[in-house]
């Protein structure tokens, strides 16, 4: 199959657009009148990377001090503090790693898993300990303030599946959601992915982890599966609940986990629409405005000042968005273009992709963090990753 062929069926896959239909019984692609948007065509290949230029290939792996006595856990959220350009992130308690029996996460392992860095990779700051289970998405807002989501719940109930807001000395100052417990009203979030706070202040929060399986059609259409859902949600700056818009499905401002969120110059907000490889572009009413398709199976985004976007691919394998290699994939917002390529560095346990992070965050002298996952059950531990210039 050529690469254009290729992209040509990763846009209808994601778009259904008039005329797309999936055959759950056999996972092909059936396309009708409607042709997806034609690839744009540019030097390289967007697919595997392959002759687009490396704008960071200095690799910095393990980046970043932990405390003493301290393992590392997985991670997946970074984000640049826009009052001094530091950079946080988090680490999950140890999770993954297991001792007597035990699995370790931040509900069993009660240490601090927020941390603000500088750009050495010494701690500036570290709190958080004793409030979540599974820390996931991460934003710093205008006000140096740190906004974290808890994406999945305790045994007992009483942490995960919120949104919890700290000063930037560590004292919470919000949380949205009711602790523990999943649900799909405006009052509570089902496995949070993603916070970010909008220009005007508005609070947005991007819900809905587990939809980016291939579910069936009729499922899709009845805008959820199994309980799930896949929405955006907005709050005004006190927590108020506004609107909601999306459901579990393929169609424009549908979703099947909208795993990050980020503001561009224009005030419109990006959605990583991971589970359908592809980003949906709203304004701040939830209108849909356009798409992009060039950038594969997103689960972190990042823009710059100068309006370039940074989208991380964690998950592209030959089991997952064959035969699109996973990395970090780099173009101007103003349109469907990748013109830079960050490829995973290999690891043992993972030969047949290299690893790459969930999350991302670029610094003003053009580092690039990455939150390296880990993405595979086997695996002990993750840690940040630092790709610099020459």
């Amino acid at each position: 199959m050529s690469p254009s062929r290729i992209l040509l069926t990763s846009a209808c896959l994601t778009a259904l657009l008039a005329g797309c239909s999936e055959d759950s019984s056999v996972g092909t692609v059936a396309t009708a009148a409607a042709p997806a948007p034609a690839p744009v065509m540019v030097a390289g290949n967007t697919i595997t990377g392959e002759g687009i230029p490396n704008p960071n290939p200095v690799v910095t792996q393990n980046w970043g001090d932990l405390p003493a006595g301290r393992n590392w856990g997985s991670t997946a959220g970074l984000d640049i503090d826009p009052t001094d350009g530091m950079i946080w992130g988090y680490e999950r308690c140890g999770a993954g790693n297991f001792g007597a029996g035990v699995p370790v996460n931040c509900d069993t392992n009660l240490v601090d898993p927020i941390f603000k860095f500088d750009h050495d990779g010494h701690v500036l700051a570290n709190f958080g300990a004793g409030i979540f289970m599974t820390p996931h998405g991460i934003h710093a807002d205008s006000e140096g303030n740190v906004w974290v989501t808890d994406f999945a719940a305790n045994e007992a109930g009483t942490k995960g599946h919120q949104v919890h807001k700290f000063s930037p000395t560590g004292e919470l100052l919000m949380s949205l959601g009711t602790a523990g417990q999943a649900g799909n009203d405006s009052s509570h979030f089902n496995q949070p992915n993603d916070v970010i706070v909008g220009p005007d202040g508005s609070i947005y929060v991007s819900d809905g982890h587990n939809a980016q399986g291939m579910i069936s059609m009729r499922e899709m259409e009845e805008g959820r599966a199994n309980g799930d859902t896949s929405r955006i949600m907005k709050f005004t700056p006190d927590g108020t609940f506004i609107k909601q818009w999306g459901q579990i499905g393929v169609r424009h401002g549908e979703f099947r986990t909208p795993h990050a969120m980020e503001f561009d110059s224009q005030g419109r907000l990006w959605v990583a629409d991971r589970g359908n490889h592809r980003i949906e572009i709203f304004d701040q009413e939830g209108n849909y405005l356009e798409s992009r398709y060039q950038f594969s199976r997103i689960s972190g985004l990042f823009i710059t000042a100068d309006d370039m976007l940074y989208a991380i691919d964690s998950e592209s394998s030959p089991t997952s968005h064959p035969n699109w290699r996973d990395g970090v994939r780099i173009g101007s917002i103003h349109e469907d273009v990748v013109t830079g390529y960050i490829p995973p560095f290999p690891r043992e346990d993972r030969l047949e992709q290299g690893t790459a992070g969930e999350g991302i965050a670029v610094d003003a002298d053009g580092n690039v963090y990455a939150a390296e996952g880990p993405n595979s059950l086997s695996q002990a531990g993750g840690a940040f990753t630092k790709y610099s210039k020459r």
